[in-house]
């Protein structure tokens, strides 16, 4: 296990003045087996005059908040310290024949029906013919599940660029398929829409990375990203969580935050905003220390 403490900071500036901003984040990581909260925070700047939190169909927290007062900035500011350990998938589970992982064809195990959603098209991720021919190399007739979704993962990894300039956020799955290029999340959206596409539940994870510097070199704060990956569903055993963008399975250095559908379920901070904004600027920085032991309240 290790231990972590997590700032994610989201600043807007506006060169008018605001008079309300409403909006949704997604900032507090879920409990699960593989993590422990040991505290969390959030500072928003102005501080609304309303907030409420709930958690949704996925287990995630969200927090809408609406902030009143006149502001030219706004600031999002979340803390968290939590311990991460490595995922554990029993390998029996991971031999069973894909096709026999389908939630379709398990009604045998008791939480099947919380996986037949996602193995659907939804807002962000279509199922297209092309990337049914694309998945397809992966899964040939019996072959075990982990075996094939390990080398879709090394695949996408291996044929895709990382490129940050090549997509946006709005990006969808095909033109990611065609350009060949594009950043951890259109990875994560394309290696869920080739499970989807041969019946397998997909689920698209977002999250920090924590980043490991070259020996004898320190730590560049402020580095780190958030971060996104994908899971298949395993009957009996849970979800199986890997990373396209790094070539390997999730590990302790993962830190989940939310998962669903696609992007659009889990985005960390969207909103809107009522004035005379004239020109905005939006600053992300995200830092994912070690540290010995959480000393919450964070300063």
């Amino acid at each position: 296990m290790r231990t972590y403490r997590i700032r994610h900071e989201t600043a807007y500036h506006y060169e008018g003045r605001i008079t309300s901003s409403y909006g949704l984040y997604h900032l507090a990581p879920q409990e699960d087996s593989r993590q422990h909260l040991l505290g969390h925070r959030i500072d928003v700047t102005p501080v609304p005059s309303d907030r409420a939190t709930y958690v949704d169909v996925y287990g995630n927290t969200r927090t809408w908040y609406h902030v009143t007062a006149p502001h030219t900035d706004l600031v999002i500011v979340g803390t968290t310290d939590l311990t991460v350990g490595a995922q554990t998938v029993e390998p029996q589970a991971l031999a069973e024949p894909w096709e026999r992982c389908r939630p379709d064809s398990r009604r045998d195990v008791s939480d099947w029906w919380r996986a037949v959603d996602l193995t659907l098209p939804s807002p962000r991720v279509d199922i297209r013919a092309e990337v049914a021919a694309y998945a397809a190399p992966s899964f040939p007739a019996g072959r075990p599940l982990g075996e094939a979704v390990e080398e879709l993962n090394h695949r996408i990894h291996a044929d895709f660029a990382y490129d940050p300039r090549a997509t946006s956020v709005t990006t969808r799955v095909d033109e990611v398929l065609r350009i060949r290029a594009g950043v951890c999340q259109d990875f994560a959206q394309l290696m869920v829409a080739c499970l989807r596409s041969v019946g397998l539940a997909g689920r698209y994870v977002s999250g920090y990375l924590a980043t490991i510097p070259p020996p004898g070199r320190p730590r560049n704060i402020g580095a780190d990203a958030t971060h996104a990956w994908a899971g298949v569903w395993v009957p009996g055993a849970g979800w199986y969580d890997l990373d396209p963008t790094n070539d390997r399975p999730v590990d302790e250095s993962h830190a989940t935050v939310a998962w669903g559908r696609d992007y659009s379920d889990v985005a960390p901070v969207r909103g809107v905003i009522y004035g005379e904004a004239g020109r905005s600027a939006m600053k992300v920085s995200v830092d994912m220390a070690p540290i010995e032991a959480s000393t919450f309240p964070a300063p």
